[in-house]
């Protein structure tokens, strides 16, 4: 059958209620991927199995939880969203309200959005406004507007956004036949380490899967607050997706580390960019350097012996590479030019 999307495929875990209300552009069923290369450069014998979220509809996850956020929206008589966000929030938020046929309002930090992700949010024809400051203060000041008026608060703090977001836990148990051993990703501001466990929980409690996997989260050192415990006020980092230094979800995110028996730590900008080089060049898969957290702290955990033979890693990719086309460039090489003649080209190439 035709995938319709994830509320009709995981209606029975969903909180939407009539389905002519549904919002869909047919999110999700995005594909698990064996990273046999990161493998055998890793060695340890362990598997790693990596949930492209890339290849959701805007190229990021937040569409799991913005088909559910925007439908519940509807079905409540809204007819306008609005969100802060650092870029992927944004695209999300705009293409579905654009589905929707509602208004939707943007608010970002200025200077602090990467091009495509800014781009797309616009040629939806959403309002953004950009403010001379951080995503915590968008994010403070698009909840008071929710507060003041009648529209729908579409961040991650809104619980049906993690509603949606949850059900990319239930695809990777239903694609691997079982739950993961650990399940890797970024965290920034932390509704999807908040989510994942909750769908591998409610999989759990409905005998679907008979174990849970150890959640395993990282951030950016210069934006981790929840390692550090402590809100960062200027929180830095060329991983944008994950520039966050009060996370809307800190509680959520601490819940599944601790519940799950698993681990927040960091990695630096040199280390996420190398996994972000590494997974392009060896893997084929051009991600957001946020994505590149979770892989650059598989690199960080085995080097000390973390995890065991046969064991299953399941690392979330958050968002597509060309939400930043920039960070690429920074470690790419710049094309040569030569004239357009067969053995100067064949020269170049250095066949």
């Amino acid at each position: 059958m035709e995938w319709e999307g994830i509320i009709k495929e995981y209606w029975d875990f969903l909180p939407i209620q009539k389905p002519e209300f549904i919002v869909s552009l047919k999110e999700g069923n995005t594909p698990l991927i064996r990273a046999f290369s990161l493998e055998r450069m890793i060695g340890g014998g362990f598997k790693i199995f990596l949930k492209c979220e890339g290849f959701n509809p805007t190229g990021s996850f937040k569409d799991r939880g913005m088909t559910v956020a925007v439908s519940k929206a509807l079905e409540e008589g809204s007819r306008a969203v609005i969100c802060a966000s650092t870029g992927n929030t944004a695209a999300s938020a705009a293409a579905y309200a654009a589905k929707a046929g509602i208004k939707a309002f943007i608010l970002i930090p200025e200077g602090k959005t990467a091009l495509g992700k800014l781009s797309q949010s616009i040629v939806h024809g959403t309002k953004v406004v950009q403010i001379k400051g951080n995503f915590d203060d968008a994010l403070n000041i698009v909840k008071e507007i929710g507060r003041r008026y009648p529209i729908t608060l579409v961040n991650s703090i809104n619980p049906y956004r993690i509603e949606g977001q949850k059900t990319a836990a239930f695809e990777v148990c239903d694609q691997l036949g079982f739950a993961p051993d650990y399940h890797v990703m970024p965290v920034g501001n932390a509704g999807n380490i908040t989510a994942y466990w909750r769908g591998y929980r409610e999989y759990y409690e409905n005998r679907i899967v008979d174990s849970l996997p150890k959640m395993i989260g990282f951030q950016a050192e210069g934006a981790a607050p929840i390692v550090k415990n402590r809100v960062i006020e200027n929180p830095e980092t060329i991983a944008t997706a994950i520039r966050i230094g009060n996370p809307a979800n800190w509680k959520g995110a601490i819940q599944a580390r601790d519940e799950s028996k698993g681990i927040i730590d960091t990695v630096t900008d040199d280390e996420i960019m190398e996994a972000y080089r590494i997974i392009a060049c060896k893997e084929g898969i051009f991600c957001e350097p946020a994505s590149a957290a979770g892989i650059a702290g598989i690199f960080k955990m085995a080097k000390m012996g973390f995890f065991k033979k046969d064991e299953v890693v399941v690392c979330t990719l958050t968002g597509h590479g060309l939400k930043d086309p920039d960070a690429s460039m920074r470690i790419a090489h710049v094309p040569e030019t030569c004239p357009a003649e067969l053995d100067m080209v064949i020269k170049m190439f250095g066949i």
